[in-house]
């Protein structure tokens, strides 16, 4: 398992309970698909701290994180395991600086937008928490 790359990701949620979705604006064969923002894992840094990195380059953020949510997710080409972790934001406005649109969307919400089906197992997480 230690060969697979590790992409992180934050399923953040404001004080009304509402999680932030963003859609890709990247590759052309995912662009416009919504995920948890994030990222991969550079050699050397945690994961967790992968995740504040990534969350301050893409929405302009800083997130403090909580609890892991859903399980690792091996994304489909095979070579590559998603964790996400919830987070919310201790300092600035998220801002979509690498994604198309960001969305805060309720629980009963999430199935409004087209998921990369790699956060569905995530998506169905949360759920079973609310």
């Amino acid at each position: 398992m230690s060969s697979l790359l590790v992409i992180v990701g934050a399923a953040i949620r404001d004080n009304e309970g509402r999680i932030l979705c963003a859609q890709r604006a990247e590759p052309p064969a995912i662009a416009g698909w919504w995920e948890f923002p994030g990222g991969k894992v550079e050699p050397g840094e945690s994961e967790t701290d992968a995740l504040i990195r990534e969350c301050k380059e893409e929405l302009g953020v800083i997130v403090e994180l909580g609890d892991r949510v859903g399980p690792d997710v091996l994304l489909p080409r095979g070579d590559a395991l998603l964790k996400v972790w919830f987070a919310h934001i201790t300092a600035g406005q998220a801002a979509a600086l690498e994604h198309l649109q960001l969305r805060w969307l309720a629980v009963d919400e999430l199935d409004t937008v087209a998921w990369l089906p790699a956060d569905t197992p995530i998506i169905e997480a949360i759920r079973a928490l609310d």
